[in-house]
């Protein structure tokens, strides 16, 4: 089954496409429904505008300033400047449908880079070790989380947010406490050799759990990111621009 970066993408360079695998992936995600028919509505949109014509020569009551030749030339000026704005509009519309999702997940997974000894750490990291690692977050993790075996204070897009490895009967799971990030509803991804999950949480940003367990389905990831996020008891009262 394709994930969503991969039909959103697909999407982008055939967006009238029939292949039943993206077909069966739009009937499971809402999301990705609702990403075509907004990806729908902008291409009934710009084959409007490419419609759109100048008058082959002026108007009765206009008075010419130069002549013929100058009015061709004016015209192709025109119409190199009209085209350079629809390409510049298609660009920032195309970005603006596959990218703000897509790219934190890959900022995610990016980061998991940085940081390869945190998936091989065993024993439960000291009580003040995970305290500082948590408190830009301003948030506390209760024993059901599970045993944290890594704990640091890392940048990420500008902001200090927790980096934390718990410890799953599946296996290690990495949660990224991203409370200074927006998302709109849940998403999913699969990526670089990492499954995991993007989860909002109103008032409070957003929570990434990832596994680098291939045997795990979305269910269980999200299973994994329920638990993580009712171990988690925010000191603080949430925000109004989240």
């Amino acid at each position: 089954m394709i994930d969503c970066n991969h039909y959103r993408r697909a999407l982008l360079s055939e967006p009238r496409t029939a292949d039943p695998e993206m077909l069966a992936h739009r009937e499971i995600c809402a999301e990705c429904a609702a990403f075509t028919e907004r990806l729908g509505r902008f291409e009934t949109r710009l084959a409007s505008a490419l419609r759109l014509s100048l008058p082959a020569k002026p108007a009765a009551n206009v008075v010419p300033l130069r002549n013929a030749a100058a009015g061709r030339s004016h015209r192709g000026r025109w119409f190199a400047l009209a085209a350079s704005v629809l390409v510049a509009s298609v660009a920032a519309a195309v970005l603006w449908l596959a990218g703000p999702r897509s790219s934190l997940a890959d900022a995610v997974v990016a980061h998991m880079a940085g940081e390869p000894q945190a998936w091989s750490s065993q024993g439960p990291v000291p009580a003040e070790r995970l305290s500082e690692a948590i408190g830009d977050a301003k948030m506390r993790l209760r024993p059901d989380a599970g045993v944290v075996s890594y704990a640091a204070s890392c940048e990420f897009r500008g902001f200090h947010v927790p980096h934390l490895v718990v410890q799953d009967a599946s296996g290690p799971v990495t949660v990224m406490v991203l409370v200074h990030e927006t998302a709109r509803s849940p998403m999913d991804f699969d990526e670089q050799g990492y499954r995991g999950s993007i989860v909002p949480v109103p008032g409070h940003g957003a929570i990434a759990v990832l596994t680098r367990n291939r045997t795990l389905n979305g269910a269980e990831v999200d299973r994994i990111a329920a638990r993580v996020l009712g171990a988690i008891q925010w000191t603080n009262a949430p925000s109004a621009s989240h």
